[in-house]
């Protein structure tokens, strides 16, 4: 459920007392931990961390009129979020950041960039903020340009590419069989 507010303060405001209390603790994580170059506002109906257009003027390739997300945090309708975008575009971290959550021995429910949550203890905090600090701006553009101008150096491209091409099989006629050949 995306938000109407215009800022970060009327987003909380808004919030349930336990949501908004979460939130405000795992803003304060963020703001404690990340790159001070990142910049806080709303973002796409979220409290958004996101690149300014001063270090990254072409901005979100999506909307170049918004910059670059980074990270976001919301309340949905049956759980909180974390969204990790550079999470999901670098291999490497994500591996460690799943390594380290498991350590915990704390539940991750991730999606590709999401991390969800029903409480502010489900989180492992430790491991956000570690993520937050291990978190390179210049990788992270670096990864995020590669992905946009098509170069093999995208994990992701690079990932597709070393799969091959998809093969379409044409269907056998209804009640015939297919055979390889």
């Amino acid at each position: 459920m995306q938000s109407r507010a215009a800022t970060v303060e009327e987003y909380l405001a808004d919030l349930p007392a336990d949501r908004r209390q979460a939130l405000e603790v795992l803003r304060k994580v963020f703001r404690d931990n990340l790159d001070p170059r990142i910049e806080e506002g709303m973002q796409y109906g979220m409290i958004g961390y996101y690149v300014p257009h001063s270090i990254f003027p072409a901005g979100y390739h999506c909307d170049p009129k918004q910059p670059l997300p980074f990270a976001c945090l919301a309340s949905q309708k049956n759980h909180m979020s974390l969204y990790s975008m550079h999470l999901y575009g670098e291999p490497r971290l994500l591996a460690w950041f799943q390594e380290a959550w498991a350590a915990t021995g704390r539940k991750l429910d991730m999606g590709k960039s999401c991390i969800r949550f029903k409480r502010l203890e489900d989180l492992a905090l430790d491991v956000v903020a570690e993520l937050l600090r291990r978190s390179s701006l210049p990788e992270y553009l670096a990864a995020y340009e590669a992905s946009r101008d098509g170069s093999s150096s995208s994990p992701r491209k690079s990932a597709m590419a070393a799969k091959g091409p998809k093969k379409s099989a044409k269907a056998a006629p209804r009640g015939q069989r297919r055979h390889g050949g």
